[in-house]
């Protein structure tokens, strides 16, 4: 569960899990970022679980290029969706994809694609790969016929197919998803 953490008063860093180190060495362990405006806090073990990531890059190895600016709290500031980070974040953290209905694939696709993270860039599209394939499956449209058995049945494929339209000299792509169809189609 992702908590918007509000920010503190200037110049006062809030307690830490780990802060109670007497060697002080535990705040340097924690990373505060902010989101869009929302607060995260997590450990840079976690962002460096993908080392070519920019969040690796820019808290783990304090990458030059990057050159972040932090809010007054000392939070790196990241100029994107946070409803879309929590999902990144908790993959970071477990290594695994937890969406809920409210998220779009995509949405977390684009941000996995910002922040480098390539092992949930190809998990989120195998993922959408999945989804759009249970959307095409064959429909069974029962057979008076008698086979034998009941695995071999009739079915019903539905194909839907968009065409490149030009309507007054503009051009219409056809959608990812069609692309794919199409691709597929040639195949077989």
């Amino acid at each position: 569960m992702i908590q918007e953490v509000q920010p503190p008063e200037a110049g006062v860093a809030p307690p830490q899990p780990g802060d109670a180190d007497a060697g002080g060495g535990g705040a340097a362990r924690w990373v505060r970022l902010n989101v869009g405006g929302t607060y995260f806090v997590t450990t840079r073990q976690t962002l460096g679980r993908e080392p070519k990531s920019f969040l690796c890059r820019l808290c783990c190895q304090e990458d030059p290029e990057l050159d972040s600016d932090k809010d007054e709290t000392g939070a790196y500031l990241i100029d994107r969706d946070p409803t879309y980070f929590g999902p990144i974040l908790n993959y970071l953290r477990h290594g695994k994809l937890i969406i809920t209905k409210e998220l779009a694939e995509e949405g977390v696709l684009e941000e996995a694609e910002f922040y480098n993270i390539a092992s949930l860039v190809r998990l989120v599209k195998e993922r959408i790969r999945d989804n759009e394939n249970r959307t095409s499956q064959l429909i069974s449209i029962g057979s008076s016929y008698n086979y034998g058995n009941e695995d071999q049945a009739e079915f019903l494929c539905v194909v839907s197919r968009e065409l490149n339209n030009s309507t007054n000299g503009i051009v219409i792509e056809p959608s990812e998803k069609a692309k794919i169809l199409q691709e597929r189609g040639s195949r077989m």
